[in-house]
C-alpha cells in the first residue's frame, strides 16, 4: 500500500534506538523529510550519517518545555512546515509497587505524560497549518493491571485519557491525534533484552502464558501501525488507541 506520505515533513522524538529509531527509518523509507531526536548530540549525528538525505538532527529533552518549543522551531526552520509529529519518548523503569515517593512521581510522570504534553503543545500551531497527524507511542500498562510500575502505569493512563480528550479541541484545528498501545516490544538494550539475558526461563514461561503469540513484539511492527497512522489512510480515525500486543490485553 502506498501511504502517500513522500515528502511530508516528520518529527519523531526518542528516535535514537528502539521503537522510536524504526518508526523515524519507516517514515524515511516512505518518503518523508525526517527529524530524529534525543538528549545525546554526538549520537544523533552518527545516526543520520547513515542516511544520505532527508534526514535531520535535533537534541532537546522533551520534559523541558523550553527544550520542546527549541526543537518544533529547529524542525519547522529545517523543512518549512511539520506534517506529523510522533511522541516516542517513555521509559517503564521505577521503583517497586509500594515504594513510590513524591520524587519518583515527578520523574515517571514527565518521562511518559509531560514528554508528549510539551511537544504536543509546543508543535499545536504549526500542526494546524499542515491539518497534521499525531502518534504517541503509550503502554498497555496503561489499559489494565500487567505487573508494571505502579508508576508507569498511572502515567500511561494519564497519557490514554490526555489523547481521548484532546481529541475534540484539536479536530477543530484539523489535527488527528491517536495512539499505538505496544505490548512487549524487545530489540537491543530494551528492558526486556537484559531480562532475557539475566533470566530466559522466566521470560519464557511468561511469553507462553500471557501472550497467545507467545513472542515478543519488534519495533518494525510498532513503526508499521504509526506509518499507517500518520498518513491520509487512517483519515477519519482519531482518539483511538490501537493496541499492538501479540494478544495479551483481555479487556
Amino acid at each position: 500500500m502506498d501511504l502517500e506520505l513522500k515528502g511530508k515533513n516528520a518529527l519523531v522524538t526518542g528516535s535514537s534506538k528502539g521503537i522510536g529509531y524504526a518508526i523515524a527509518t519507516l517514515l524515511h523509507k516512505e518518503g518523508c523529510n525526517v527529524t530524529i531526536n534525543g538528549r545525546n548530540s554526538e549520537t544523533l549525528k552518527k545516526i543520520i550519517m547513515s542516511f544520505k538525505e532527508r534526514m535531520h538532527y535535533c537534541a532537546a529533552d522533551v520534559t523541558s518545555i523550553d527544550d520542546c518549543n527549541t526543537l518544533i522551531k529547529e524542525t519547522n526552520s529545517r523543512w518549512g512546515s511539520i506534517d506529523i509529529l510522533v511522541c516516542n519518548v517513555g521509559s517503564g523503569i521505577s521503583v517497586n509497587p509500594g515504594d513510590e515517593n513524591f520524587e519518583e512521581w515527578q520523574k515517571v510522570f514527565s518521562n511518559n505524560f509531560y514528554s508528549a504534553v510539551n511537544v504536543i503543545e509546543a508543535a499545536k500551531n504549526e500542526l494546524s497549518k499542515t491539518h497534521g497527524s499525531i502518534v504517541c507511542i503509550s503502554s498497555i500498562a496503561g489499559m489494565e493491571s500487567s505487573g508494571a510500575p505502579v508508576t508507569y502505569s498511572v502515567a500511561k493512563t494519564a497519557l490514554n485519557a490526555y489523547i481521548k480528550n484532546i481529541s475534540r479541541p484539536l479536530a477543530k484545528l484539523g489535527i488527528r491525534i491517536n495512539a499505538v498501545v505496544p505490548g512487549n516490544i524487545i530489540f537491543e538494550s530494551s528492558v526486556w533484552a537484559r531480562k532475557l539475558a539475566e533470566n530466559p526461563l522466566d521470560v519464557e514461561k511468561m511469553l507462553k502464558n500471557e501472550v497467545p503469540m507467545q513472542r515478543f513484539g519488534k519495533p518494525e511492527e510498532i513503526a508499521n501501525f504509526v506509518a499507517f497512522l500518520c498518513s491520509q489512510k487512517s483519515s477519519f480515525a482519531t482518539g483511538s488507541m490501537f493496541v499492538v500486543d501479540g494478544g495479551q490485553t483481555r479487556s
